[in-house]
Order: C-alpha cells, then structure tokens, then sequence
C-alpha cells in the first residue's frame, strides 16, 4: 500500500531512511524526502542498503560478465555500473591466458631451425644424383627441340651437313609438317582400299571384293583414347608417299617411287592376312589399289562451292610374288614337317 493517499486530506506516518515518521504537512507542499530521492531507475544505491536487503549484486554481475571474484573488488559504496565496467576490464585482461594464447619470447632466445625439403632435404649423395638426373634431362629436351627445330626450318649449312642425323632422329616417332598451319589445309577425304588376286587351294584364281584400309583404321581410332602410330599414320604416309614420287600415270619417279610401291603392296599383304582374304590354303597373287577423294563441304558462311562428287583414282595391278615367295617357301616346308611326322 501507499505511504500515503493523494485523495484524502489526511497525512499518514511515514517511515523515511533516517529514522521515524515526520509530522504532517499540509497539501500541496512536497515532501522534503520526496523532493531528494531519486526517480530514475538503476541509479546508483548505497552498498549498505544492498547488503540489508541480502541481494549481492556485485557478484552477480562479475558473475554474468564472466569474471572472477577476486579480479572485481567489492567495495562498498561503489557504483554498480563503475564495478561492471571494473569486471569487464578484468576480463579482457585475463583473455589472452584463459584462451591458453602463446606468449611472444623474449628479444634474443634462439629460434628453432626450419625444416628442409625438396632436394636439400637429401642426403649429399642423393643430391648429386639428383642434379645429374636434371642436368641430362635438360640436356636431352634441349637436343630434341633443336633437332625438330633444324628439320622443320629452311634448307641452311646445318641441315645440308647434318641433315642425315637430323632425319634419323626425328622419324619416324617424332615427324613435323606445317600443314595445318599451311593457306591451304588439306579440305579432302581420302579413302584408300584394296582388293586382291587370290590362287585358291583347288588351284582357281578368284577376284576379292574391295577392303576399306581406311575406314579399318578410322574404326580403329574412334572411341580409342591412346591409338597407335600405326593406325594413324602407316597407310596415310604410304599413300602420301606414293602420290609425292609418281607422275599422273602412275609411273615411278625416280628410286623412291620404286621404293613406294614396295611400301604398298606389303602393307596390302599385312592387311588382307589379317582380314582373311585368301582364305584356307589361298594365296595372294596380285594386289590393286584405288583412292576415292571426296571434298570436304565449307561452311554455309564462306560462299565457297565445291563440287560433291568424288573422284576415283585406280592403280594397276601389282604382282606380290617377291613378297609371298616367303610365305609359300614356309607353307611348303611345313607340308612337309608335318608329312614326315606322319
């Protein structure tokens, strides 16, 4: 209840911090503790009176700041909000080693060496090897781009010295050509096939159908991640070879066209082995080629028109009997190993 009623003209006792009830005043005059007490909440109380009332509120808010007890003084009649303040400081003092922070030494302690690695983290031994090993490395890489660089660049002193030893390092394996850099880039499909004059068993001479060398390797290549040097470049180059040392009738240029057609019919030999062109107890007795050139299409935007059609290229037949007279020596020598063990 009220220590007093503001509708009644009667003045009840009132029990001030100092001691008993003053006397009545009259309405309309203020009450001299009334005048002096504070209004505001939170200011700040007298550490006695908290005591009294048995509610220490200088541990609780060392306690809600997360402070200890002993880094928050509790001294009597200090404010509460100066004795957070005091609790909050202590704190952010204390920080650092609460979190277990590392200390920074001191001026002139040594500190520990970093540690190796790489090759200094060998031993001397295995460094020398190691510098050996790049050093031949470099080496090697050095020699190799200055030979592609000799065989790819204009006939000068060193390639009319040397160009023997240039050529045996870089072919086969390691051939250049400028093509796809050239004005203009092969824009053709060539198919290469073959079909071939097979003397069968019963002594008949029959004719095959046409192979599609060309097409076996491109199945071959498609879809292979790792396809061999063989499938992509043996018939290509034969026939690139061929083309390079004949005439437009088909007759041989020098040596080398010689020496092409030699490359040909034996890789037309290989190829219809493989594929079971004779037959059982047949041999292959003469082989013809033929090329069919096909344009590629340009693109819609460039105007260019071509013509569709392709365009047969047909050799005459080649006798194989150099190459089979092995094969047949064989067949004969084994016919009769196997009559003598009979």
């Amino acid at each position: 209840m009220d220590a007093y009623d503001k509708g009644s003209d009667a003045r009840h006792g009132q029990v001030g911090p100092g001691g008993p009830a003053g006397p009545d005043l009259p309405d309309g005059e203020a009450d001299p503790a009334e005048t002096t007490a504070p209004e505001t909440d939170g200011a700040p109380e007298a550490a006695g009176a908290r005591e009294v009332a048995g509610v220490p509120e200088v541990a609780d808010a060392s306690e809600a700041a997360g402070a200890h007890e002993a880094d928050v003084p509790e001294t009597a009649g200090v404010p509460e909000v100066a004795r957070a303040e005091a609790a909050g400081a202590a704190e952010v003092a204390g920080a650092p080693e609460a979190a277990g922070a590392v200390r920074a030494a001191p001026p002139g302690t040594a500190q520990p060496p970093a540690p190796r690695t790489g090759v200094a983290a060998l031993s001397p031994r295995y460094q020398v090897g190691a510098v050996v090993a790049l050093a031949v490395v470099a080496v090697a890489v050095c020699a190799h781009i200055g030979m592609v660089f000799l065989h790819l660049a204009p006939s000068n002193t060193l390639t009319k010295q040397h160009g023997d030893v240039v050529d045996e390092w870089v072919f086969p394996e390691f051939e250049q050509n400028w093509k796809l850099f050239a004005p203009n880039p092969l824009q053709q499909n060539v198919s290469v096939q073959v079909r071939a004059e097979v003397s069968t068993a019963d002594g008949e001479i029959r004719t095959t159908g046409w192979y599609d060398l060309s097409a076996e390797d491109g199945r071959a290549i498609d879809g292979n991640p790792l396809p061999s040097h063989t499938q992509q470049n043996e018939l290509r180059r034969a026939w690139d070879f061929f083309v390079a040392s004949h005439d437009s009738d088909d007759r041989p240029v020098g040596l080398r066209g010689t020496l092409s057609e030699t490359y040909l019919r034996r890789i037309a030999l290989l190829r219809l082995d493989r594929d079971g062109a004779a037959g059982p107890g047949g041999v292959v007795e003469r082989v013809q080629y033929r090329s069919r050139t096909t344009n590629v299409e340009p693109p819609p935007w460039s105007g260019e028109k071509v013509s569709d059609r392709p365009t047969v290229r047909e050799l005459p037949w080649w006798s194989v009997s150099a190459e089979t007279r092995g094969a047949k020596s064989g067949q004969a020598g084994q016919a009769a190993r196997e009559g003598g063990a009979a």
